[in-house]
């Protein structure tokens, strides 16, 4: 079922970006914060997970690795 959700007190210039967005998309205002929201739920969704993921892996291992070494390794990998 669908919720309802009021936003007060939004910036004149906060809601006028986010119009003139919804009007280069060919949106209404409400489908393109619509649309938003489902894109930051998502996003949040997957940070959640990796983290989950992390910590399991951080248990397996019996250690925690640091975010310059998990980015070292990234970068590393892109290098080959």
């Amino acid at each position: 079922m669908a919720r309802v959700i009021q936003i007060r007190d939004v910036p004149d210039d906060v809601h006028a970006a986010l119009t003139a967005a919804a009007e280069s998309r060919g949106l209404s205002l409400t489908k393109f914060v619509q649309r938003e929201l489902e894109r930051v739920a998502r996003v949040d969704f997957e940070v959640q997970h990796n983290l989950a993921v992390i910590r399991e892996v951080q248990a397996q291992i019996e250690t925690k690795v640091d975010t310059d070494t998990i980015l070292a390794a990234l970068h590393e990998g892109r290098e080959e």
